[in-house]
């Protein structure tokens, strides 16, 4: 694939490591830093109805098991790996694979139980896996709605627009990857540009493209403009999608993509994408079997690829309405789902993603408010590493918000405060305040709450918790109101974080390079 490395260029040699490391070392929006929970995840799942499940996900993977299509390289490395490969009899692209009890698990052995993706500002590198979770932004949407203009397809300005966001917004600590689909540029290009955006305008860790095996080799290459070939191939520069075809199928586009990035060492989120009832059994505990079965075979595989690559297990749950077939968010089933896959992947000694700020609302309603709540609860308290969606979600996933990003983002510091736990130093104890204050009097002005008044209660930047007169006088602003005129301003004051002109340039030259050779069509 010599036709996808990067030219060399006398500026890049010129700037050598230290500039890359200069350039990687410095940024002008102080941000949060990712979570480290101090509170313990809710487990509702007992360890016999773990084992039960673990127990029928062997059963699925030995007696039904697993397509893989258009990629017989996959099926090669499985039958080699000890797996029952039958060829299909009517589509010579498709296998079915079965794999003997205990195979997958392991494989499984060698993936890491955590990992740290480096961001070209190191202060911003997160370590995905143990005690920590990672807010990461909205993923995919074809459409972008702001107050403004309604909803509309999403441009390349637009996908800019929100990396700026992404990035000056501290509860988001991960760039992210496709933050709406820039459908103004070819799709065999617009990869590029997304990579580039990333780079460009933020020093956040973010996410390869994973539309074709070519384009994560395209992402490959102009990481290793930014960290150096050496540095990328011992390291994880980037944490990447690769969803399963649920149910029990693996295709070639997103295999192509997993072999080119766990071959790379970096990150992938292996993803069954399901809606229960559609794409998996309705029951709680059937979805959990095939979610399983399904994400085991795609993280052992990452393992065959190179062994010790980081891999995350992922899922994306949902409900469905029976009565529409659209999908549901927000409700009790995909809440356990979550519980259960987190207690899941713990047991099998590996990061874990799910979650986010999902629901099935056209706008930034009360709707979308309670669904995105109703999510956010349990991937916060399920423990969940890697959380895809956090912010900017609307319309079950087909359009990115600018007001939602806002909203999402302000809850999101709540969410942080909340897993920081409760303080049980000596401040926190507050003897002293109880002993100054006594019975019948008030705490209002003790020593210890004008020492702690500022920092003592989380408080949104968002909300408006004045006195009615003053909301009324203030213009009778709502939320979305007030969303918009904040990103609008963040847009204003934004600032590029310093990126060196010698890296800037060979990107440029790479992609233009790339460009060159690649149709202007539309798929």
């Amino acid at each position: 694939m010599t036709d996808q490395q990067p030219a060399p260029t006398g500026r890049r040699a010129r700037g050598g490591a230290d500039a890359r490391r200069a350039a990687r070392t410095s940024t002008t929006v102080k941000q949060a830093g990712f979570i480290r929970r101090t509170i313990k995840p809710y487990e509702p799942f007992s360890d016999d109805q773990l084992a039960m499940i673990e127990h029928n996900a062997e059963t699925v993977l030995q007696e039904t098991g697993i397509d893989f299509y258009e990629d017989e390289e996959a099926v090669r490395m499985w039958k080699d790996a000890g797996a029952d490969v039958k060829a299909n009899a009517t589509d010579p692209k498709r296998f079915r694979v079965r794999f003997p009890r205990g195979l997958v698990r392991s494989l499984i052995k060698t993936a890491p139980r955590e990992y740290v993706q480096h961001a070209r500002n190191p202060a911003n590198s997160v370590t995905i896996g143990g005690n920590n979770t990672v807010f990461a932004p909205v993923y995919g949407p074809p459409f972008i709605r702001n107050l403004d203009e309604g909803r509309r397809y999403a441009t390349i300005e637009d996908f800019r627009n929100f990396a700026k966001l992404v990035y000056m917004l501290p509860s988001l600590h991960h760039a992210g990857g496709t933050l709406c689909e820039p459908v103004d540029v070819p799709v065999p290009k617009r990869h590029l540009d997304m990579i580039y955006t990333h780079i460009k305008y933020s020093d956040k860790p973010f996410m390869a493209s994973v539309t074709a095996g070519e384009r994560s080799a395209d992402s490959v290459a102009m990481a290793e403009m930014v960290f150096g070939k050496e540095f990328v191939d011992q390291n994880c520069v980037m944490t990447s999608l690769i969803n399963a075809n649920s149910p029990m199928v693996w295709d070639g586009v997103m295999l192509g993509a997993l072999k080119v990035l766990a071959r790379a060492n970096q990150a992938t989120v292996i993803s069954p994408f399901i809606v229960a009832g559609a794409m998996s059994p309705v029951t709680t505990v059937g979805t959990l079997t095939q979610i399983l079965a399904e994400a085991s075979v795609g993280i052992a595989f990452t393992q065959l690829c190179r062994p010790g690559a980081p891999v995350v297990f992922g899922t994306f749950a949902a409900s469905m309405s029976m009565q529409s077939g659209a999908p549901t968010f927000g409700s009790p089933e995909p809440a356990l789902v979550t519980l259960g896959a987190a207690q899941l992947a713990r047991r099998m000694g590996v990061p874990f993603r799910s979650g986010g700020g999902l629901c099935g609302s056209k706008v930034p309603d009360a709707q979308a408010a309670y669904e995105s709540a109703n999510t956010l609860w349990p991937t916060l308290l399920s423990g969940v590493n890697f959380c895809l969606h956090a912010a900017g979600w609307l319309e079950g996933g087909l359009a990115s918000g600018y007001e939602k990003l806002i909203m999402d983002a302000d809850q999101l510091t709540m969410f942080q405060k909340f897993a920081e736990g409760a303080d049980f130093s000596e401040n926190g104890q507050a003897m002293d305040a109880i002993r100054e204050v006594g019975p019948g009097s008030h705490y209002l002005g003790c020593a210890h709450t004008q020492a702690n008044f500022e920092t003592a209660f989380w408080r949104s930047s968002l909300a408006d918790n004045n006195s009615f007169e003053q909301w009324r006088d203030d213009g009778e602003k709502d939320i979305v109101v007030r969303a918009n005129a904040t990103w609008k301003k963040m847009l204003r004051d934004y600032e590029a974080p310093p990126l060196d002109p010698a890296i800037d340039e060979a990107l440029l030259a790479f992609m233009a390079q790339r460009k060159e050779k690649l149709p202007d069509t539309l798929n």
